[in-house]
Formats: structure tokens, C-alpha cells, sequence
């Protein structure tokens, strides 16, 4: 029978990005994307005008819906949250549909290069650290992990050496792992390798630590973690090794972003990820 994925995110029209590029990428892994949207918006906000129609209000109308139905998830994804309130919604969902064979994917969407988003304010980091030890499988980047780790960013960038460095987001994946969390899987690493400039994702459990790179091509777009993490989601859902979930997502995001770099895709439009589609689809 069909995995079926009950993806919480928001959609947009432009730029390929949250429920936008999870719906396409679990359906060709073979599962079945199940979208709760948390807003619809005509374009990602990293564009400088977009409206956003908020359904913050209408997601638990949904959920009454689906529990009505007496479906069951095998998994459960969830992305960009705005609010206290988003989150608040997305326990009540979990607290429903959250069953011991569902596994849950937090990707916390949290903040980037050291940053944190303007709507982060102290209690919904709070409530995100609340969701991810709700979860079975994270995807941060390494602010994110930082901020879920009360980890200073800049100390662990101002490590020269990055097999130290490594070691030190290991260290802190691993605290993670202690709060009851499965796998955590840090993306978007830089470094260098025999001269060449790499981005890397650390995938981290209580067996292993894989580090998977490719080259990094000095471009950056919109949407490339919710791509990732789509691409663990449906890996999970399929039953595929940790090792090759992340080089499959790796790949295929490497593929995307050099024809989008060879194309001259605005970072805002996100990359050029469907003609690489066929990459995700198990023989």
C-alpha cells in the first residue's frame, strides 16, 4: 500500500519552495503527500511584495476533517512555522495522529548564517525546541542546530580547522540525540577538500556519523532545505539506509543548483529541481 505523508507547511506561487517542492518530490519517491497548508501566499516571502493569506486559524478544521476519516500517517513532515500559535496547532495535530509507526520529520526553520528570522521571538524558539523532541528525524542547518544546542554560531564558524569543527557539531548533534530525538541531519556545512569548495550535510545517529559533499558553486536559492528534507522524508517512508538518503538528496540538489547557476535563476525562484525528478524514482 501507498506511504502516506502528512505534510504541514505553507504554499506558495512562486519561488520553489515549502509544500511547493515537498508535493512533487514525495509523489515521484512513491508516497503519498498529504498538505496542511499553514498559509498560501502568491510568492515566497523572500520576494519584496507577496500577500499571504494566514490559515492559521482554519488548520484544526482540517484536522477535524481528516479524523473524522480515521486516516493514518505513516509519517508526518513539518516545515516553516510563523507563529506560537502554528505550533500550538501542530501538537494538537501530533496528539492525534502522531502513531507509534509514524515517524516525524521536523525540518525547524529557524534562522540562516547566523541569523535567526524576525518572527522568532524567544517563545516560539522555546515551542520549536518543544517540537523537535517531539520528533523522530531533524534537518537543521547550523544556526538552527546552534539555537536548538544554546550553541554560540560564531565560536563553532571560528574553528579554522574543520575536522575540529566537525567534531564539535557532532557533539552538539549528539546532544540532540539525547533528548530523545533518532537522527539529526545538519546541512548545508562548508569546507574544503583537495582545493575544492564543498557544501556538506552531517547525518547523525546513535550508530554513525556520515558526512556526504558535493561542490559548492558559490550560488544560493530559496527553497533547497525543503527539498532536502523532502527528499529524507520519502527516503524514510521507503525504508532506504540513512547513507543513502543523504547522497541521493545531495545529488540531486547538486544537479539542480549547477543547471540553475547555468541558467542565471534568480535565488529568490529557487532552483531548476524538475527536470531532476527522475533522479528520486527506486528501480
Amino acid at each position: 500500500m501507498t506511504k502516506k505523508i502528512a505534510v504541514i507547511n505553507d504554499l506558495s506561487g512562486f519561488g520553489r519552495c515549502s509544500l511547493t517542492a515537498a508535493l512533487p518530490v514525495l509523489a515521484v519517491m512513491g508516497v503519498q503527500p498529504c498538505p496542511l497548508p499553514t498559509a498560501v501566499l502568491s510568492a515566497q516571502t523572500g520576494y519584496p511584495s507577496y500577500y499571504c493569506d494566514d490559515f492559521t486559524d482554519r488548520m484544526g478544521y482540517i484536522c477535524d476533517e481528516w479524523k473524522k476519516m480515521n486516516i493514518r500517517f505513516d509519517g508526518i513532515y513539518t516545515g516553516f512555522v510563523a507563529s506560537e500559535q502554528q505550533i500550538m496547532n501542530i501538537f494538537a495535530f501530533l496528539d492525534i495522529f502522531q502513531k507509534e509507526d509514524a515517524f516525524l520529520l521536523v525540518d525547524p526553520v529557524m534562522g540562516d548564517d547566523g541569523k535567526v528570522y524576525k518572527m522568532f521571538t524567544p517563545g516560539l524558539c522555546q515551542l520549536m525546541k518543544d517540537l523537535v523532541r517531539r520528533a523522530d528525524i531533524i534537518t537543521p542547518n547550523l544556526t538552527e542546530l546552534c539555537l536548538l544546542s544554546d550553541t554560540s554560531y560564531e565560536e563553532v564558524i571560528g574553528i579554522q580547522e574543520f575536522e575540529e569543527q566537525l567534531t564539535v557539531i557532532g557533539r552538539m548533534a549528539d546532544a540532540i540525540l539525547d533528548q530523545g530525538v533518532e537522527t539529526v541531519i545538519v546541512t548545508g556545512l562548508h569546507y574544503e577538500e583537495d582545493g575544492i569548495r564543498k557544501m556538506g550535510n552531517l547525518a547523525v545517529n546513535s550508530k554513525e556519523k556520515v558526512l556526504t559533499g558535493y561542490e559548492k558553486l558559490g550560488c544560493s536559492y530559496s527553497g533547497t532545505g525543503d527539498l532536502f528534507a523532502s527528499v529524507v522524508a520519502g527516503g524514510i517512508a521507503r525504508g532506504d539506509h540513512l547513507k543513502d538518503i543523504i547522497m541521493e538528496a545531495g545529488g540531486f540538489l547538486s544537479e539542480a543548483i549547477k543547471d540553475s547557476a547555468k541558467e542565471g535563476i534568480p535565488g529568490p525562484d529557487g532552483v531548476n529541481y524538475e527536470k531532476f525528478l527522475g533522479m528520486l524514482i527506486k528501480s
